[in-house]
């Protein structure tokens, strides 16, 4: 992805997949995310929106358990959604 431009839907949801893999932290997904979210310039449709609205914060932590405040089921589950949204 070119760092100059916006990225479509299908990237977002790459993100999705590499946490749900393992290639990315959440922490590097979180930081991506916050880089298009804060960009005001920018023009969303809904999915995206929503999608990498989700995508940022997706490392927040539970509290002091160590875990995360979405788990890994959750994130599973906003992948499915994503990939219906997409259909509709």
């Amino acid at each position: 992805m070119d760092a100059g431009r916006q990225p479509t839907l299908h990237e977002i949801e790459d993100r999705f997949v590499a946490i749900v893999e393992g290639r990315l932290t959440r922490d590097e997904v979180d930081r991506w995310a916050g880089r298009w979210v804060t960009d005001d310039g920018l023009d969303w449709d809904d999915v995206s929106w929503w999608a990498l609205s989700l995508l940022h914060g997706i490392d927040l932590p539970a509290g002091e358990s160590g875990g995360y405040l979405h788990d890994d089921e959750q994130v599973s589950e906003w992948l499915a959604e994503l990939r219906k949204r997409r259909t509709m």
